[in-house]
């Protein structure tokens, strides 16, 4: 059911040093910050060959990133993110599992532009995961 990975997400508290440390010290290519109000949060997506590192700060009071930064200062591993071809599909096929999506169930547009979905991080292993239609 599952595609290929298309991102790890890193949450950040300052996302402006973490992209110039990405882009300076590794010589990675950056997107620009952009906001994502929708979600509370700012992304920088790194480019990789093979796959992207999504960059996570804050936004605004509410910004669920700020509770993860809470409890880990110096950021961390915020969630992988991973392709389906139909998310719907993909949702119904994990509830009827056991699986639990957060918020209301239906999908939201993500960063990229397209319908995303979360699934409860103790259902896989303590990882948060985002689910993105391809």
């Amino acid at each position: 059911m599952i595609g290929r990975l298309n991102h790890v997400a890193i949450a950040v508290p300052d996302i402006m040093a973490a992209a110039r440390q990405y882009s300076e010290t590794l010589g990675a290519r950056i997107s620009p910050i952009e906001d994502q109000p929708d979600h509370g949060v700012q992304t920088v997506f790194i480019e990789l060959p093979n796959t992207k590192i999504e960059l996570l700060g804050v936004l605004g009071a509410d910004s669920p990133i700020q509770a993860f930064l809470d409890k880990n200062p110096a950021g961390g591993m915020h969630h992988v993110c991973y392709e389906v071809d139909n998310i719907i599909v993909a949702r119904d096929r994990l509830k009827a599992q056991g699986a639990r999506v957060l918020g209301t169930g239906e999908p939201k547009i993500g960063a990229h532009g397209k319908p995303v979905l979360f699934l409860h991080p103790k259902d896989f292993c303590g990882t948060l995961v985002e689910l993105e239609q391809a």
